[in-house]
């Protein structure tokens, strides 16, 4: 695979890249680039984790080592009990794997890396000590604010503080050339290229994901129950869920479209294959679309009713979500959340 195939597979999609210039130079090298991701393992995994996913995806295919880092002790300061981090690793280490095989994607190059082995040695927390006289509360507090609990006023807890200083030494110990993450990430992987090179370490490039909309609201979220499509998600819930959701005929900008967007159609573009959209004569009959861009164009000029849409949406996640739920995934979701 040539250099602009490797960028271009690297970045797809991306919302920003911080570090670019560093990045072209290390393909243009020629070198093997290595990335991580790192998550917390504390909810049950919803269909939120399709996004970086896929980008997951596209670093593999572009010939990348891609660490992904279930961060335990990161779960643990953000109120995870103790007693149950290693079920939830556990559940989470399958349910990611369960993910990527459904998707078709060979993970031989995937290595799964718990937070603890690396965090809990002697020099990872003099190196934690190091960044902690350098970093003040305030620009703490501010680095985590996207991503922990409470951080805000006085009963903010010193361990959402320790977090960002944490996620930041990871990519040193991980021995890695960049960090994946959302948009929620960004301001303590700013800190971490900031501040890395105070305590004598490199800054690493940083691939940053879109925030994608949810079925109802700005944001995706596996908080808010109603709308959360699970990966052990029944069909019937999942027709339901996507059914109730945010959809003003005409209009593009809703949770729907994003899913179509930016995890149906990219599966089917690699794929080559082409969406379907079942209807009556009555309304049309039915229509293929070889690319998002034609899907909008019908759904904004109103030949489309969000309801047809929605239909073919719950169908192509269904397809999926039935792929994901082993019967060995079920056994450790119960193990860890039961």
């Amino acid at each position: 695979m040539d250099s602009d195939k490797r960028l271009e597979l690297i970045t797809r999609n991306l919302q920003e890249i911080i570090g670019m210039k560093e990045l072209e130079e290390k393909i243009a090298s020629g070198k093997e680039i290595s990335i991580y991701w790192g998550t917390m393992p504390t909810g049950s995994m919803s269909i939120a984790y399709f996004f970086p996913m896929l980008k997951v995806a596209d670093f593999l295919k572009a010939g990348c080592n891609v660490k992904i880092l279930l961060a335990d002790l990161h779960a643990a300061l953000d109120s995870v009990p103790w007693s149950i981090l290693e079920k939830r690793y556990n559940y989470y280490e399958e349910a990611i794997k369960s993910v990527l095989k459904a998707i078709g994607v060979d993970i031989k190059k995937l290595e799964f890396v718990k937070g603890s082995n690396i965090q809990l040695n002697k020099k990872y927390f003099e190196d934690l000590l190091k960044l902690s006289i350098i970093t003040s509360i305030h620009d703490g507090k501010k680095s985590a604010s996207e991503v922990v609990k409470n951080m805000d006023g006085d009963n903010a807890k010193i361990s959402g503080i320790i977090y960002p200083l944490m996620q930041a030494l990871d990519e040193e110990y991980l021995e890695v050339d960049a960090q994946f993450g959302g948009t929620d990430q960004r301001k303590i992987m700013v800190y971490a290229r900031e501040n890395l090179p105070k305590i004598g370490y490199s800054p690493r490039i940083e691939l940053i994901n879109p925030m994608i909309r949810g079925l109802v609201g700005e944001k995706m979220s596996s908080s808010i129950e109603s709308t959360k499509i699970d990966l052990l998600e029944t069909e019937e819930r999942v027709i339901k869920k996507i059914n109730d959701a945010e959809f003003v005929e005409g209009n593009v900008e809703n949770g729907v479209m994003a899913l179509l967007k930016y995890f149906i159609f990219i599966i089917k573009k690699d794929r080559k294959e082409k969406l379907s959209i079942k209807r009556s004569v009555k309304f049309g009959g039915n229509a293929v679309y070889d690319s998002y861009d034609a899907l909008e164009k019908d759904v904004l000029s109103k030949k489309l009713h969000p309801l047809d849409v929605k239909n073919s949406l719950s169908n192509e996640l269904n397809i999926i979500l039935a792929k994901c739920q082993t019967e060995k995934l079920k056994k450790l979701h119960k193990e860890a959340y039961n």
